[in-house]
């Protein structure tokens, strides 16, 4: 095959892993019930006068699937994580024991659950607009080579095997974050 075809080739199934691996992490987000450090991925503490991610003044664990403990290494600052915290809309009630912040994690309703699939599916479908989005593109690159018909069709094939396959990727993923939302 044509070399500007595989690079056009390769530079699409790149695109497309981008589009998975940002659906990974956008899924890491939305809970599950479980707790989980990356809960507070988002939570900026002030510190020093500068807004500062919560990992990078404390110590974030889960001693178990309902708690989250976060140890902060100087003690000045456990007020100003609970208010983070709080502040951040988590729908979490920090409670600070003079040593760390502790966060019970709620379990879920049927109702909230509901809605975070919701908001699974739509992450998903913004992963596949993103797949359909580089066979658009490369599907365009491939025409204005300089090469055969034969040639162009059989790389619109190879294009579009890799649109179904990460596509179907996709839908595992989302399958996947699906059962374990709604999983009790």
């Amino acid at each position: 095959m044509n070399e500007e075809v595989t690079f056009i080739l390769d530079t699409t199934k790149e695109s497309m892993e981008g589009s998975i691996s940002h659906l990974e992490k956008a899924l890491v987000k939305i809970r599950a019930g479980k707790a989980s450090p990356v809960m507070l991925s988002t939570v900026m503490v002030e510190y020093y006068g500068s807004p500062t991610p919560l990992s990078q003044v404390s110590n974030i664990n889960t001693p178990d699937a309902r708690t989250i403990s976060v140890q902060p290494w100087e003690k000045s600052l456990l007020p100003e994580i609970e208010t983070a915290i709080m502040n951040a809309n988590l729908g979490f009630n920090p409670m600070n024991n003079g040593e760390m912040v502790i966060i019970n994690v709620p379990p879920l309703t049927e109702e909230r659950r509901i809605q975070l699939v919701k908001q699974a599916k739509s992450e998903a479908e913004d992963a596949k607009v993103g797949i359909r989005n580089a066979r658009q593109d490369a599907n365009k690159e491939l025409k204005k080579l300089e090469i055969s018909e034969d040639l162009l069709s059989n790389a619109e094939v190879d294009v579009q095997e890799l649109t179904d396959t990460f596509s179907k990727k996709v839908d595992d993923i989302l399958s996947v974050k699906e059962t374990e939302i709604m999983k009790v």
